[in-house]
This record gives structure tokens, sequence and C-alpha cells, in this order.
């Protein structure tokens, strides 16, 4: 071969397949030659790739790397006790862009607004002009906005797979759970608590919660704040004898599938992160102090009839009575007289060592990171110890007295609070912190308030229900205010053999004309447990039983 002209080969007589025509020679030839020179161009233009792709990766050029979100671990479910999912992790993908591949940042941006309108103009002009090789756009697209985004055809847009944390039951259980945030992280309730259990092990995680029963005491208590025109409320339903809580509930609350700012008020937990003054619930820890000791019978009186002063302010009765009182009618009729003489003869020691017995001068060991610190007198006088007998002066959760008030009714057992399913037939660790006597008198006691007391109207035919009230004045700006009041309830049932603790709690609630313009627990608190009782009865199957027969009377008359 010279030049351009191609010299070809003579036929050779050893062939034994037919002599090939020069044209066909040729046009195998050129084939040859092409397939040579298109492996050369292909190996020319993949090094250029190799060297622009390794250039535009380098770590001196990448800003931020694309995170490997699809190797991320799905995070567990939470359910409640009888598998009914309250939180799960749904396959969805998340919108990033690379702002060295935008050509023109301005007319992406429009195109991006049109489909995803509640994103910042101005803060993604501002990172698609950036040098950063990676941004985020947009976590956890639906199916329809990434078919609306694909359509843009922008080769600077991508998408990566990840997870969005959905909550089927809204606000629900929103004070339990909690939410994660869009990295999957848990940032409140249990979501948070359990963070690395529900990162790390697949098993659902299964909550003592009780869809049904959480659904009727928010239903209720979202009527009572309606009807008293309450700033807020909480209730909770507890079994006695095992901590764990059936029902948690705090108004207002949130949805954690539309999180708000964090410093929103929804967010915060009135019963476990509130912490308040009481009020006469506290006469239950008084009053099982003194039967507890041995030193007071229940038959032993005092005289309410004499004043007690605390410096200008004078302690007094709201249902003064003219003669003493026995240990029950203290009790009965909630004497803040009373609960200050049987308080002076136990001693500041004594109430400190009780009360601390019944875990009230500690945090709540609930699995929730939103928990209040009690509120404690520095230095404990003997003021102090007169105010704390009727609930003024400490400041707990109004879980904390759900939890003592169990112990003292379900036979002097303190089993700490738990938002964690109990293993069938397992014996939860409980500590005693009260005879069975003392234990078995308070029952009465709990009892004779609602046939006899300010409890009546949490009466339920047939469930024997027993309980406290409690209204405490509160604090504002270092002075109580005469018309905001938090109003209490603690009530249990069926009262000769305690299965379920109900508690009520009701933040500035006002009088109506059905409740004679009173605001008092007895007319607000009281009702709202007793409609509670009323249907979480029936749903967990609790027998009504002849509250009039001997055997009860013989149990429960003091």
């Amino acid at each position: 071969m010279s030049g351009n002209t191609v010299e070809w080969p003579e036929p050779s007589s050893q062939h034994h397949h037919p002599i090939k025509s020069r044209a066909e020679e040729a046009l195998e030839l050129s084939r040859r030659r092409l397939l040579v020179v298109a492996a050369l161009t292909a190996a020319t233009f993949g090094a250029i790739g190799v060297r622009a792709a390794t250039v535009m990766l380098s770590p001196q050029e990448l800003k931020q790397p694309t995170p490997s979100l699809a190797f991320r671990p799905r995070r567990a479910d939470i359910v409640d006790r009888h598998g009914n999912v309250v939180a799960t992790s749904l396959p969805v993908v998340s919108l990033s862009a690379d702002p060295a591949l935008i050509q023109q940042p301005e007319a992406l941006v429009a195109g991006l607004l049109t489909i995803l309108p509640d994103l910042s103009h101005e803060e993604l002009l501002k990172d698609f002009r950036s040098s950063k090789r990676f941004v985020w756009v947009r976590r956890h697209l639906s199916p329809k906005l990434h078919q609306a985004v694909l359509r843009l055809g922008s080769p600077a847009l991508s998408f990566v797979e990840d997870q969005w944390r959905a909550y089927p039951t809204s606000q629900l259980v929103s004070h339990i759970v909690g939410l994660s945030g869009s990295d999957g992280t848990g940032l409140r309730g249990i979501e948070r608590t359990f963070n690395e259990r529900l990162t790390t092990d697949p098993e659902a995680l299964t909550l003592s919660i009780d869809l049904r029963i959480q659904h009727i005491v928010h239903r209720i208590l979202k009527e009572a704040v309606e009807e008293f025109r309450a700033i807020g409320a909480g209730a909770l339903v507890m079994d006695v004898n095992t901590g764990e809580l059936l029902s948690l509930a705090s108004l207002p609350d949130f949805n954690p599938n539309a999180p708000k700012d964090q410093n929103d008020p929804a967010y915060f937990n009135i019963m476990t992160l509130g912490t308040y003054e009481m009020g006469s619930v506290f006469k239950i820890f008084n009053s099982a102090m003194a039967l507890d000791s041995g030193r007071i019978r229940m038959s032993d009186t005092f005289d309410p009839t004499k004043q007690i002063r605390i410096g200008s302010h004078v302690i007094h009765d709201d249902h003064p009575m003219k003669h003493p009182m026995s240990v029950a009618e203290i009790f009965q009729h909630s004497s803040n007289i009373g609960s200050i003489q049987i308080a002076m003869k136990m001693g500041i020691d004594a109430q400190r060592e009780f009360l601390g017995r019944l875990g009230l001068l500690q945090k709540s060991p609930i699995e929730l990171p939103e928990v209040g610190a009690p509120l404690l007198p520095r230095p404990w006088r003997e003021v102090n110890s007169w105010t704390i007998s009727y609930g003024h002066g400490i400041a707990v959760s109004p879980l904390q007295v759900a939890t003592a008030a169990a112990a003292v009714i379900n036979g002097g057992v303190l089993y700490p609070p738990t938002l964690i399913k109990q293993p069938p037939g397992g014996a939860p660790t409980g500590k005693r912190v009260l005879s069975p006597q003392a234990s078995d008198a308070m029952r009465r006691l709990f009892r004779l308030v609602v046939t006899s007391g300010t409890g009546k109207l949490a009466g339920v035919p047939g469930y024997i229900v027993g309980g406290k009230t409690g209204t405490a004045d509160k604090l504002k700006g270092g002075a109580y205010g005469k018309h905001s009041n938090l109003a209490s309830f603690v009530g249990a049932f069926p009262m000769h053999n305690p299965r379920y603790l109900v508690m009520v709690t009701i933040d500035e609630p006002h009088g109506t004309a059905k409740t004679y313009g009173f605001a008092t627990a007895g007319f607000t608190a009281a009702p709202v447990a007793g409609r509670i009782i009323r249907e979480v009865g029936a749903v967990l199957g609790v027998p009504r039983a002849n509250e009039d027969s001997p055997e009860i009377h013989k149990i429960l008359d003091v």
C-alpha cells in the first residue's frame, strides 16, 4: 500500500472456499479500519471523561457530598399495645441539585416555585449560585410532586432515595410519640428517648397505650377545654397494678406530620413537663402519711375551728365546720386547717421522708424527655410543711401525683409509670411504700369523697368510683390569681378492688351556667373524669357491681 492506493492480494490456490471478489475484500477491510478508529475514539474520550470526573469530584472542589440515604436502615415502627401503628417509615425520594450544572438559576427557581411554592426564592437562588456541588431542594417528595419535578427536565436536579416518618394517628398520641427530624433522628417524645433502639432494632416498639382508650380520653378532654374555655388540659388512665399508662393526653397538642416552630406552646406536655401546686389532691398524701405512721388513726379528731395565721394571711376552709373533725371528715370535706394540724403532729422530717418515698421529690422516671423537675422549698421550714399539707408551696407534675396516688390505693406498692407495654404475666418491679392496712383505709376515704364529698360528680353507677378533688390558685407575677386556677381530680375504679386510675387536670377553667358559675374541681375536673370512666370502663370490660350490696359496704364504708 502506498499513498491512498490499495494493493489487492492475488488469489491463492490454497484457499478451500470460493475466491472473494475485490469489492467484498475492500468492504471487509473498510469495516476493520472503522472498528479500529471507533475503538481509538472511545478510548480517547473515555480518558478525557475520567479526567474530567476526577477533577470535578476532587476533595478540593466537592463542597458537600451526596448523602448515602439509600443505605440508612429503616426506622422501626411504633405501635400501641394491640399492634396498631402510630409511627412508621415510608420510602420516598428527596430532591437535590448540583449548582455547577445550572446555567439559568432564575429560570430553574421559577420553575420549582410553580411546583413547590413554599420554597424560599432568595435562599434557593443563593444556593443555586453558590460554588457547592450539592444542595438540598426539598426533602420527602410525594409521588405527584416527584413527577412534576421530573417534567422540568433539568439535568441539574437529581433524586435521592429517602425515608419519611409518618404518623397515621396525627395529634392523637403526639405528646407520647413525639416526632423525628427530616434526617430520621428523634426530636421529641418516644422517638427521641428510643432513638437508638428504633434505628438499630427493626422490631416494632410496643407502647402501653391503648388507642381505643386514648381516643376516648382525647375527645372528652377536647370537649372539656371548649366547655370550660380553658387554656389547656391533660388526662391519663393508668393500670394501678403495673404502672402502665393506657392513655396520656395533653391539650393543646400538635400534628407531628406538620411540625410547628420548636417554641410553639402546643409542644408543652401538661401532664409530664408542667409542674404545679396541685392543691387539695395533695391531701391524699398527707392523710396516707398519717395513717401509715400508726401515730394517727382514722377516728382521731382535730379542731378546724381554730384559725391558723401565716404572716398576714389567715388559712381558711372552703367548707368550714363548727366542730372537731375526724381524719375521715377532714379528707371528706377537704379541710385545710385539719390537714395542717395533721402535718403539725407528724413533723417536717416525717413529711419530707414520706413524700420522697412516693417519688414526689424527684423527676418522674417516665420514658419521655419532656419531664419537669419538682419545685421544692429550700429550706423546708415548718410553715412550708403546713402549706404542703394542702397542696401549696410545692410544685410537681400531674403524672407524679397520679403515680403516687396509685400506690396509695393499690395495696401500697409504688410502680414506676411506663409507656412501654409490659410482658404478659411479667411481674413489674415495684416498691412497697405504704402498709396494706393504710392503703385499705385510703380506699375507703377515696370512696367517701365521691359518695358524700366534693367528688360526687365523678360517680358512675356500678363502677364504684373513688377519688379526690383539688383546686389550686395559680401563681402569676409572684402572686396568686383569684380567677385563675388549676382544677384536678384523681380517681380510681372499682374502689373495692382498684384496677385503673384516672386523672384529669384543667388549666384555668371558667364556670358555666351548668356549674352555677363555679370553676372548682368538683364542678369541672370531677365530671370530666366521670365521663372518661363511664366510657373506658366499658371498653376495658370492667364489670359493674351493685353499689348497695352488703359486700361493697363492708369493704368501703368508713
